[in-house]
């Protein structure tokens, strides 16, 4: 009897859970990078002797070429288009962080698009008055692009669900996490602008406001580190985006982004 007994008790050691591992009360920091894309925006121009309009223009994000110095080297780090955040669990499941999302926005070069309104600035080539036109956004014309970049920061609040179990795993050192969370915050891009053979501005400015849904994979591994994979989408509202050194002189555009993020991250009590 006393055999059966020890029996019995070992296969009920064999089936108890692996300790959890608490998240409640922590803090995260992260880094990762990210891959963008935006819809076509419409793009309104005013300053002194101007004000136009231009319709459905074409823009993308413009990655760094992956090399380990400019991914790596944490001098190098900021180059390419990247995500940083610092968080703190106040629930078990629930975080709330602040971050940015390093975006970077090109208006695509040389692409035609149609214009409305008026430009009077001494400029023979494109001074007139224009009614649903087609003009060409040649180099002399207007660059414009968001390059240092489109600068989201935004604070975020998600939730984490840990579904190890759809996978069988019962590990005490990893963890597999659904995530799902919403944000909002500011933008703060450099812009790099050309317009009408003015001078070049390329100057830090608070311009809008963005909201933003996300959602993605949380592998965690070894209790205190992780590797994230989301997919954020959202709205970009900006209404005073400098253009030129002339305080009168503006650009203002809104638009919807998807970006895909990769992402680092730890996580320790203090």
């Amino acid at each position: 009897m006393a055999s059966v007994s020890i029996v019995a008790q070992d296969k009920k050691e064999d089936i108890v859970p692996k300790k959890k591992v608490t998240n409640k009360g922590k803090f995260f920091v992260v880094w990762g990078w990210n891959w963008a894309s935006y819809t076509n925006s419409d793009i309104h121009f005013k300053g002194e002797n101007y004000d136009f309009t231009l319709y459905n223009v074409k823009a993308q994000d413009r990655q760094t070429k992956f090399s380990f110095n400019d991914y790596f080297n944490p001098g190098r780090v900021t180059i390419p288009q990247n995500n940083y955040r610092i968080g703190y669990f106040f629930k078990e499941n629930y975080t709330v962080s602040i971050g940015v999302d390093h975006m970077k926005y090109v208006m695509i070069a040389d692409q035609d698009v149609k214009i409305n309104g008026n430009i009077n600035i001494g400029n023979a080539k494109y001074d007139g008055a224009y009614s649903n036109e087609t003009i060409n956004l040649a180099a002399d014309f207007l660059r414009f692009e968001h390059t240092d970049g489109l600068n989201y920061v935004n604070v975020e609040v998600k939730r984490f669900d840990d579904v190890s179990h759809w996978f069988g795993l019962n590990l005490e050192n990893l963890q597999i996490n659904l995530t799902e969370g919403l944000g909002l915050g500011i933008l703060y891009p450099r812009t790099n602008t050309t317009l009408l053979g003015m001078e070049r501005h390329d100057e830090f400015h608070l311009s809008g406001y963005g909201t933003s849904v996300a959602a993605g994979v949380n592998i965690a591994f070894l209790k205190h580190f992780y590797i994230q994979a989301d997919l954020k989408g959202g709205y970009i509202y900006m209404s005073d985006v400098k253009t030129t050194y002339n305080p009168a002189d503006k650009a203002s555009q809104s638009f919807y982004f998807l970006e895909n993020t990769i992402l680092l991250g730890g996580k320790f009590r203090l």
